[in-house]
């Protein structure tokens, strides 16, 4: 089986912006063989089994749907949304989304190994702190806390799915 590993945020990454801020920002990675592509991560990611669960609960519980097409568009960076979330920033390498409150973000991102035929993969979130009220200092919230554990497993078995299809290609 894969191994997924929790790691730090990649220094010039789009998702470093939110580990310093008020917050939680983490980052998982696993390897690939071969030479993968960003575009073939985010399909791949996106079209699991597992990812299309949660497209269902967001399909029903947000009225955000999302198909497979619409996965391939927004992998060619032909896309400004997918399902819950709106491209923040995209590029040949990454790409980071926003979910459409504005306090989470979802963050892949393919590079080649240097010296093998390895592609690295990353998935990372960022979820960001809740505005204060009367001048307290700004927290995550009790679901924050409470999701948090699942939350992590979840992060490694989306991405561990998605190293599955792409190193079975």
């Amino acid at each position: 089986m894969q191994e997924i590993r929790p790691c730090e945020v990649p220094l010039n990454s789009y998702l470093r912006s939110y580990k310093g801020a008020e917050g939680h920002a983490d980052c998982y990675m696993g390897y690939v063989p071969g030479a993968i592509t960003q575009a073939q991560f985010v399909e791949a990611f996106y079209t699991t089994s597992l990812f299309k669960v949660e497209r269902t609960l967001l399909s029903y519980l947000a009225a955000r749907p999302a198909t497979d097409a619409d996965a391939q568009q927004l992998a060619a960076g032909l896309a400004t949304s997918f399902s819950a979330w709106r491209v923040e920033a995209q590029s040949a390498s990454e790409l980071l989304l926003a979910d459409f409150t504005g306090r989470t973000r979802s963050w892949l991102m393919a590079t080649p190994v240097t010296g093998s035929a390895t592609t690295r993969l990353y998935f990372g979130s960022a979820v960001v702190a809740r505005a204060s009220r009367n001048g307290h200092r700004p927290d995550m919230g009790w679901p924050f806390h409470a999701l948090l554990g699942f939350h992590r497993l979840y992060s490694r078995l989306l991405l561990g799915a998605a190293c599955r299809r792409l190193g079975a290609a």
